[in-house]
């Protein structure tokens, strides 16, 4: 087994989106970490940062991620779909040929805080039925091993020291065959799991400041990691949570407009014009 180490380090950058709503943007499309296009934190106490929320949008080609921390959102979309996304839910939609949907708060006060992740899909896919699963907080496997707390989203979490069973995460098997796991670790403690071989692997501290393959992340840094088979976390200093998300890259061009990821800009163009033509979630 190889272990991971860290090749760089990045800093998400404030920004807005939907309505207005305040966010971080950890991962965007022109840093070319595929198969992961977007990843983007959004946490505050403070309403007029959130409340405008997300109002319907379109998306093709892609799935995206969207997990709770706190708060209260509702998903609604074309499809008829509605979800209550609740603090430890999460929302995994693949928009395939084409979705309209909204993400609007369900709170005029309090916390919301969150992560949405978009991962890309591979061409011969792109084009699906567009799909959309709830998962509730009891559905998401958690796994504690001495020191460490890990709620696995999907993919497979294989921890190595201290060694436990494997557990399997609700999301099942895609072209890019994705990790997501949310890890806890305590003050000292030390957690060592399998990574598979040929994935991007990316860890982002968002709670205290974690040792991520041997190196310390300040809160709100992303560990971009080497190939490796393994990857270890500590707790150092205190307490600390780091997302750990993972896939396969697809290896294709990439062309992204706005809500619309496709691999030519021909494509781009027509997905504009579907959606300007309402065909977007038309039948193929």
């Amino acid at each position: 087994m190889t272990a991971r180490t860290v090749e760089r380090v990045v800093t998400g950058r404030p920004t807005s989106d939907g309505g207005g709503v305040r966010l971080t943007r950890v991962v965007s499309p022109e840093q070319g970490l595929d198969p992961f296009l977007l990843l983007d934190e959004f946490d505050s106490s403070t309403a007029g940062d959130y409340i405008a929320g997300f109002p319907a949008h379109p998306h093709r080609g892609f799935e995206t991620v969207t997990y709770m921390l706190d708060g209260h959102m509702l998903h609604e979309d074309h499809l008829g779909n509605r979800g209550d996304l609740t603090p430890g839910a999460v929302q995994w939609m693949t928009a395939g040929r084409g979705i309209i949907h909204s993400e609007m708060p369900q709170q005029a006060a309090g916390r919301m805080r969150g992560f949405q992740l978009w991962i890309n899909l591979p061409a011969a896919e792109k084009m699906q039925p567009a799909r959309y699963r709830d998962l509730a907080p009891q559905e998401i496997p958690v796994v504690e091993v001495t020191g460490a707390r890990v709620r696995v989203v999907a993919g497979r979490f294989e921890p190595l020291a201290p060694a436990a069973a494997p557990v399997a995460g609700p999301v099942g098997e895609s072209r890019t065959a994705p990790l997501y796991l949310d890890v806890a670790i305590a003050e000292g403690a030390k957690l060592e799991f399998a990574t598979p071989p040929g994935h991007r692997l990316l860890a982002y501290a968002f709670e205290g400041a974690p040792t991520v393959a041997g190196r310390v992340l300040a809160k709100g840094q992303l560990a971009i990691l080497s190939a490796g088979s393994t990857v270890a976390i500590e707790g150092s200093g205190r307490a600390a949570r780091v997302m750990v998300i993972g896939g396969a890259p697809l290896r294709e061009p990439v062309v992204h407009y706005g809500p619309f990821v496709m691999n030519t800009e021909a494509e781009i163009r027509q997905a504009v014009s579907d959606y300007q033509s309402g065909r977007l979630t038309a039948a193929a």
